[in-house]
């Protein structure tokens, strides 16, 4: 992995969605309500399985404290009326490996409406504004009982501000970067909302690319530590760079998908998410439905955990034996 001098400053462009755009998300919402994208059986009949990867070295994942909102199942997961309701939260992770301790998706700052929230689009805001009882990274941790000091490095799952704008109050922290992500978000003309480019800024860097063998239906991967504890494997589509981390655990095989999906209701009923506010959301849908099509086919061999899915969440920090999430 690379390491860079990370303090050029750079002029942040707000990626802001135009009337058409915006216009199409909530027509798309309208309409796959009530005819949902039909699967690729086809697609999905080829997706070869390669299998876990090999290793005897185990991680401990934990789930931080978060509050969760109640949202209508249809704006999560399209063309799903039942049940009526689910809840949703932003939940960051820690994995801790014999050689290190790190965060996943440390998404929420303090004032995080003022410092994050306030840069989305107004259509945007109607749909991602979180809970007035939301907990900021620190609080999370200290609910976890995770001093933020015993942190060695962040690691995103990609770059949007509900996954990374808790790095605003931990300066100094080191982050680990898919390069594509991070060139997208960081080089790019445009850049992603809600002081993403301020909490990658003025802090350590390490990049990694997915120079590693297929694993199970992904066609790229990432030995994080070279002893197949913790592999990244590439969920495109959501953004550009987006990965999912699979790591082996002492209770089996977990995958933490970022917003590869939002719910696993979409992984079970084979479902995109629902237009409004997905195609605002996502960088390639075409790509993000592939890759739903590709949990799909693994959900039965491997516990996968959605940032926002509140009750995978919860079942893992209730009790990681259980299969059900």
């Amino acid at each position: 992995m690379g390491h860079i001098d990370n303090r050029t400053p750079l002029i942040d462009s707000v990626a802001t969605p135009d009337l058409w755009r915006c216009c199409r998300s909530v027509g798309s919402a309208l309409t796959g309500g009530l005819r949902p994208r039909r699967p690729d059986r086809r697609f999905l009949a080829s997706l070869p399985d390669q299998g876990l990867p090999r290793g005897t070295t185990t991680v401990e994942l934990t789930v931080l404290a978060q509050n969760a909102k109640s949202v209508p199942t249809a704006a999560i997961v399209e063309g799903l009326f039942a049940p009526r309701r689910i809840d949703s939260a932003m939940t960051a992770f820690v994995v801790r490996h014999p050689t290190a301790t790190f965060l996943v998706d440390p998404g929420i700052c303090v004032n995080v409406q003022d410092r994050a929230v306030v840069e989305l689009p107004q259509i945007l805001r109607l749909a991602v504004t979180p809970p007035k009882d939301v907990l900021d990274i620190r609080e999370s941790l200290h609910r976890s009982g995770i001093e933020a000091d015993a942190i060695d490095f962040a690691l995103p799952t990609h770059l949007h501000w509900d996954h990374i704008a808790g790095l605003l109050d931990l300066p100094g922290l080191a982050l680990r970067l898919h390069r594509p992500e991070h060139e997208w978000a960081m080089t790019g003309p445009v850049a992603p909302v809600g002081g993403v480019r301020r909490a990658v800024r003025e802090r350590p860097l390490d990049f990694y690319d997915l120079d590693g063998p297929p694993v199970l239906t992904f066609a790229r991967s990432h030995d994080l530590f070279g002893d197949g504890a913790v592999v990244l494997v590439d969920l495109s589509g959501h953004t550009p760079g987006s990965v999912g981390l699979l790591l082996r655990t002492e209770h089996g095989p977990v995958l933490l998908a970022g917003d590869a999906i939002w719910h696993n209701l979409q992984t079970e009923e084979l479902r995109q998410k629902s237009g409004y506010p997905g195609m605002l959301a996502d960088n390639d849908r075409t790509e993000t439905w592939r890759t739903v099509h590709r949990l799909h086919a693994i959900r039965g061999a491997v516990r996968i955990i959605p940032s926002h899915d509140h009750q995978a969440a919860c079942a893992w920090h209730e009790d990681p034996r259980s299969s059900e999430s």
